[in-house]
């Protein structure tokens, strides 16, 4: 059974997406910590990111990277906070959080409520940027 992350790839599910080429997707989370925090992913459905073949998973951080200079061009904050925890979803993924300080990078805070219009905002100022 695919993974929701697969069902986002795919289309069946909607998404915010910010950016995608032919093997990795990324796309705003929408339970976020900060405003842009996003999520890159394997088009190829893998649970574990350390099962990634390196040549992949090394790609993966620089797509990684294409994103965070965009979010960080995008919103306003002192860096992009990276993140792999891979347990609520069994495809892997890499969490990229806007920071003002070292707390924002913990998951057991409060997640942020946005509206449509705002996720739409958000997603679009960092594909201009992307």
């Amino acid at each position: 059974m695919p993974s929701i992350f697969s069902k986002i790839i795919q289309g069946d599910i909607p998404c915010y997406k910010i950016a995608e080429n032919e093997n990795f997707f990324a796309f705003l989370d929408i339970s976020p910590l900060a405003k842009g925090h996003s999520l890159v992913i394997p088009k190829k459905e893998t649970d574990y990111i350390f099962d990634i073949a390196d040549t992949e998973l090394a790609q993966m951080i620089v797509f990684s990277k294409k994103v965070a200079n965009a979010i960080e061009k995008a919103v306003t904050c002192k860096r992009i906070g990276i993140a792999v925890i891979g347990l609520e979803v069994p495809h892997a993924h890499i969490h990229l959080v806007p920071l003002q300080g070292m707390g924002d990078l913990n998951f057991a805070n409060p997640k942020l409520k946005l509206s449509k219009e705002d996720f739409e905002e958000i997603a679009e100022k960092i594909r201009e940027n992307f």
